[in-house]
């Protein structure tokens, strides 16, 4: 069994040196969000670096991560919110304009396609380019974010002595972060070697649903019912479940659209079947 590890924060001003006066605690540097912050910065990267082997205007990227990025995290917390915790919600209805307290991944993915769609409206241009820089780098930083979930042991699954089971206190659970993690990284990598060659433009976003929304509806079964945190469900199904039905039915169109992109440059010309944004 995997031992349960707790990894303590970096304290860069402890809470002492302000007497009792704001912020009241040590100002550190967390496992969980370090983690986040590096997936981020990988992913950003990564999006850089193929967006300059494309020739694309650097101005457009950065004001397209922003608007998703931004999105992202507006789309994740109201989601946690309203479907994750909405008895807390009604208690508290200010909880929803606390951007920093709570996300839900799906939540993230529907508010990046907002924003996406967003920024693509006020800036006039078509996004599907920028659609496919971002999704082939995306499982990448995923990949770091869902190993931040993994340091935390924020999503504890069911009882289990598996080699796979964390030790966690009162028993060995599965640790629903750790195994995202370690079904991200096999796409992380397929990706990455995808993207060394022009490919038909919805690739990248099909194969990422088609594969994650599988693997979650899975993974999902598997997370914990027994405690006071635990996900509710709707009809015998977690909220993400549901995205699920929604997400692969996204990927499966996408993909199919790419196909007849590709099928149709092909039978037109030997231009590559990916145009430059």
């Amino acid at each position: 069994m995997i031992p349960y590890v707790q990894v303590p924060d970096l304290v860069l001003v402890p809470a002492r040196l302000f007497h009792g006066q704001w912020p009241g605690k040590d100002i550190a540097i967390h496992p969980f969000g370090a983690l986040v912050a590096l997936g981020i910065w990988v992913g950003i990267g990564l999006v850089v670096t193929e967006a300059r082997r494309r020739h694309v205007p650097m101005t457009s990227v950065q004001s397209y991560l922003l608007w998703v990025l931004v999105g992202g995290f507006l789309g994740g917390h109201v989601f946690d919110w309203c479907f994750y915790n909405p008895d807390s919600l009604r208690a508290d209805p200010l909880s929803l304009v606390r951007i920093w307290d709570g996300q839900s991944s799906f939540g993230g993915f529907i508010g990046a396609g907002l924003g996406s769609w967003a920024w693509s409206w006020k800036s006039k241009l078509r996004a599907r380019g920028f659609v496919e820089l971002v999704s082939s780098s995306f499982p990448a930083a995923w990949f770091f974010g869902r190993l931040g979930c993994a340091v935390a042991h924020d999503h504890p699954g069911r009882f289990s002595s598996s080699l796979w089971a964390v030790a966690y206190p009162g028993g060995g659970r599965l640790d629903m972060g750790l195994l995202e993690a370690l079904a991200t990284l096999p796409l992380a990598i397929v990706f990455l070697l995808l993207r060394r060659q022009r490919r038909p433009a919805g690739l990248f976003l099909g194969l990422m649903c088609t594969y994650y929304a599988p693997v979650r509806f899975a993974l999902d079964f598997a997370r914990a019912q027994d405690l006071a945190l635990s996900d509710p469900r709707y009809f015998a199904l977690t909220a993400a479940q549901w995205g699920c039905v929604g997400l692969l039915g996204l990927g499966l169109t996408v993909l199919a659209g790419a196909r007849t992109r590709a099928m149709r440059a092909g039978q037109g010309s030997s231009a590559p079947v990916q145009k430059p944004i």
